[in-house]
């Protein structure tokens, strides 16, 4: 079985989903599984302490699978910055020829990631950072409704407005991201425009995962409303799992006059976060996860999950009414997918 769209033709894989690039998360037995799976398994970049050993996990990966991956390049503010350059030639110097960058514009490195013939998924918030990223040359953007993991944004936007209105804005291709956990998402994003759809909290709640037992089943037992923003008065807004830590940011932000990030620096440190991944202490740091945590409700491999999806999605669009793959064409104009695969779908 297959979906070709876009997204999938020019990443060179099977189904078009992509796992998105997760701090302390993405590495390579979790992108190896997600890309032997059919979809495109992401490394983090900055997860490696430095470009050597990201160009180690880089290799690492290749042991794993023979299949298309890609690398996450998140670029924000910092006093003391990581060597972006540096990461940009090591991703480079490895022959990875898929980037996924996010945070502030990657415009910076766009040339010589087009000079080594690297295909560029920029992740943003908004149509006006996805216009001035397509602007600048990027090749697909991933677009994040309110919904999703991490930073969501500051406009408050989710999907189901955010997806059609990318896709309506841009000419390159749009991956839907933020709130989709199985293959009704897949088909609805699909259906608003969406040629692909990128995910992190679902691929956090698989066995390849590096991620401890109990905070998968923390996520698991977890509904829809079980996630907090946090930092909105720094308008550097975080979407997490409400656990102690996240209540306790809340509680100082709500206080007159709200708080400076000094105050709330030792509660949200990255390493504080990585720990509580690797200890499964639930309350022992900041743990990143989406609304999508309501329709979580187990721990399968990415190859179980992907398989899943695609079947669920295909079905969605049958029992709408879709008699075969060129009905699904018609309606997603996007899509190429044949009656053959429709058939071997079926549940």
């Amino acid at each position: 079985m297959s979906m070709h769209t876009r997204v999938s033709r020019q990443l060179g894989i099977d189904y078009p989903i992509i796992q998105g690039g997760m701090q302390w998360v993405g590495v390579a037995e979790l992108a190896a599984a997600v890309s032997n799976a059919g979809g495109l398994g992401i490394l983090t970049a900055l997860t490696q302490p430095t470009p050597q050993a990201l160009s180690e996990e880089i290799v690492r990966t290749r042991q794993l699978t023979d299949r298309p991956f890609g690398v996450n390049l998140t670029i924000l503010p910092a006093i003391k910055p990581p060597p972006y350059a540096q990461y940009v030639e090591a991703i480079i110097g490895s022959g990875v020829k898929i980037v996924e960058t996010a945070g502030n514009s990657p415009k910076e490195f766009i040339a010589r990631f087009k000079e080594a013939g690297v295909t560029l998924v920029h992740k943003c918030t908004t149509v006006r950072h996805a216009l001035s990223a397509e602007r600048n040359g990027v090749d697909m953007i991933s677009i994040d409704g309110l919904e999703c993991a991490g930073h969501p944004g500051e406009d408050d936007v989710g999907g189901l407005v955010l997806i059609p209105a990318a896709a309506r804005a841009l000419t390159i291709p749009v991956i839907a991201s933020g709130g989709i956990a199985d293959g009704r998402g897949m088909a609805a994003a699909l259906a608003l425009g969406a040629e692909g759809i990128n995910m992190g909290t679902r691929f956090c709640v698989t066995q390849e995962a590096p991620i401890h037992p109990s905070i998968k089943q923390a996520l698991v037992q977890g509904s829809e409303r079980d996630t907090a923003l946090l930092f909105r008065t720094l308008r550097n807004t975080a979407r997490v799992f409400r656990n102690a830590i996240a209540d306790e940011v809340i509680s100082f932000e709500r206080r007159p006059g709200g708080c400076t990030f000094d105050e709330i620096r030792p509660l949200v440190a990255g390493a504080r976060g990585r720990e509580a991944l690797q200890s499964g202490e639930v309350n022992g740091g900041v743990i990143s996860a989406g609304q999508c945590i309501g329709l979580i409700d187990d721990v399968p491999t990415c190859a179980e999950l992907i398989t899943r999806w695609w079947r669920s999605a295909v079905t969605g669009w049958r029992r709408r009414g879709a008699p075969s793959g060129h009905e699904l064409q018609r309606r997603a104009p996007s899509i190429v997918a044949s009656d053959d695969a429709v058939k071997r779908a079926r549940p």
